[in-house]
């Protein structure tokens, strides 16, 4: 059986590069896409190359990037137009093949397997034409990695930016991937890397070459998967893309938000008023894709130390109702973080997990009032509708008026989803 041809195509600095397209008195300029210091969102979300080498770094404070690059040009987000220009480079893409996978905005797998006949070319003819015309049509620039699976195709696009094409084949992996660290192979993150130090694992060839038992007893199943991957031996699919839907088809595991608020939440009305927030944007999106959770978890994030916790609890029926996910999520931070001046909150999210569709079967709790809860559920779906035709502040709950910081915020239009999830089938 011949092997696959995967394509991973990451365009380079996606946002900055995005912002100097449009904005061209920023070309030959110092830029970094950043947040809002005043509500305390200041870090680097993307930086151009002459920003990369004066030292600025992705997902440090603006401060921190400004003290290296005194000239630093920093411009807000646009997600907007970031999923835009996401769009369009799908739709080169598909000039290619129809088996497209996006893995956040600014990166896709392709499949040509099925189309190299059609196309009569080597990959490395097709890549070289898809990094032209992105760079022609869309004024950015992209890597890409070749190759027969997906995680080798993704290393590939890493190995050399900006604007390159690696090959990595049968022949020539063992030199160029087990060389690398191991921070370099997808799924290996800090955590894991520290791990593996503490078996004299350093390199992907070391995991590839390691003794399975070894793995899995220091990092369980997930041992077994690093090294299929270092061998070269992922045989993942890349997921089909709806092209109506802009959507991957996975089976849905979460849906949360977070936000950071401009000033410390110190009061129980204001944490309520956040909590409440966040509910209502999880809670549509759940009516929104036609399911149900039975879980709901807070996660709060103190302000001294930036310390996280989470914590989650069991509803008592399936629900996508905004009261009954907030009301949840609210006793959970309650009961387990105290509210007040000498434990000031910095930020909350709220998550929805083990689903089950709005037409799945589900058992009558004798113990609640179910015609109250389908009333709930019409005013749901009618505030919902409300908001679909005359934007998401045309109807606000009184809870989160008391907070004039956050009383503005549009949770869900701000909150970007993309579909990441490797491991999802």
């Amino acid at each position: 059986m011949d092997d696959r041809v995967i394509l991973h195509s990451d365009m380079n600095c996606f946002y900055a590069n995005v912002e100097c397209f449009h904005n061209p008195d920023l070309r030959d300029k110092p830029v970094a896409v950043g947040g809002r210091e005043d509500a305390r969102h200041g870090i680097v979300l993307a930086k151009n190359e002459i920003a990369k080498k004066c030292g600025v770094k992705s997902g440090e404070t603006l401060w921190s990037a400004r003290s290296k690059c005194p000239a630093l040009v920093v411009v807000p987000p646009n997600y907007r137009l970031y999923l835009e220009y996401s769009r369009l480079a799908r739709g080169i893409y598909y000039d290619y093949t129809d088996q497209v996978e996006p893995f956040g905005p600014d990166e896709a797998w392709l499949d040509l397997t099925g189309s190299m006949r059609l196309l009569g070319r080597p990959p490395l003819d097709i890549a070289q034409e898809i990094s032209r015309r992105v760079k022609a049509e869309l004024g950015v620039t992209v890597s890409i990695g070749v190759s027969w699976n997906k995680v080798f195709a993704k290393f590939g696009s890493d190995y050399k930016k900006p604007d390159a094409i690696t090959c990595i084949t049968r022949e020539n992996y063992r030199e160029i991937v087990w060389s690398a660290p191991v921070e370099e192979m997808l799924y290996v993150g800090p955590a894991t890397k520290k791990k593996l130090a503490t078996c004299a694992i350093f390199t992907i060839g070391d995991i590839a070459q390691a003794p399975t038992v070894r793995l899995t007893n220091r990092l369980g199943k997930m041992g077994g998967v690093l090294q299929s991957f270092a061998q070269g031996e992922d045989r993942s699919p890349v997921k089909v893309l709806d092209p109506a839907r802009s959507a991957v088809d996975y089976e849905m595991k979460s849906i949360g938000n977070g936000l950071t608020t401009p000033h410390d939440i110190t009061t129980r009305d204001d944490a309520k008023a956040l909590v409440y927030l966040l509910a209502e944007s999880v809670a549509h999106r759940m009516r929104e894709h036609k399911v149900k959770a039975r879980t709901v978890s807070v996660s709060p994030r103190t302000c001294d130390d930036l310390h996280s916790f989470t914590r989650q609890g069991k509803l008592a029926a399936p629900s996508n109702i905004t009261a009954e996910i907030a009301a949840c999520a609210f006793r959970l931070l309650e009961e387990n973080h105290p509210i007040d001046n000498l434990h000031p909150l910095r930020s909350i999210a709220v998550r929805a997990t083990d689903f089950v569709g709005t037409d799945a079967p589900v058992q009558l709790n004798l113990f609640l009032p179910e015609d109250d809860r389908r009333r709930r559920e019409r005013l749901d779906t009618a505030v919902d509708e409300l908001r679909r035709r005359f934007g998401n502040h045309i109807v606000r709950r009184a809870t989160a008026l008391g907070d004039t910081s956050i009383k503005e915020v549009d949770v869900k239009r701000d909150n970007i989803i993309h579909p990441i999830g490797f491991f999802n089938e």
